[in-house]
């Protein structure tokens, strides 16, 4: 019933930048915890930022002070602002969201994007 889909993925140079969108679209009643997660092919997943429904955030060490998670509630869509990327930023971004699909449902599911390939390189 919930699908996320992530758009924003692409090809840029060492020190540019990149904004990634994941809108849920479906039977949604609200969604808490929004997040983007990463996988290089050498490493395992790793969660790059994590946004909660009040606002507050977390990152993963390597990107502080370079991305920015956000979301637009009013159309159920996080984002993440990717400034001064590295090649080692180089990944399949995940969208990650917590949903309820009724006012019942209790702690909600968990649902993944397919995922939007980032490249950085010269």
């Amino acid at each position: 019933q919930v699908q996320l889909l992530e758009s924003g993925g692409g090809l840029v140079q060492p020190g540019g930048s990149l904004r990634l969108s994941c809108a849920a679209s479906g039977s949604i009643f609200s969604i808490k915890n929004m997040a983007w997660y990463r996988q290089a092919p050498r490493k395992q997943r790793e969660l790059v930022a994590l946004i909660r429904s009040g606002g507050s955030t977390n990152y993963a060490d390597s990107v502080k002070g370079r991305f920015t998670i956000s979301r637009d509630n009013a159309e159920n869509t996080v984002f993440l602002q990717m400034n001064s990327l590295k090649a080692e930023d180089t990944a399949v971004y995940y969208c990650q969201a917590n949903i309820l699909r009724a006012v019942d449902e209790g702690f909600g599911r968990i649902y993944w994007g397919q995922g939007t390939q980032v490249t950085v390189s010269l």
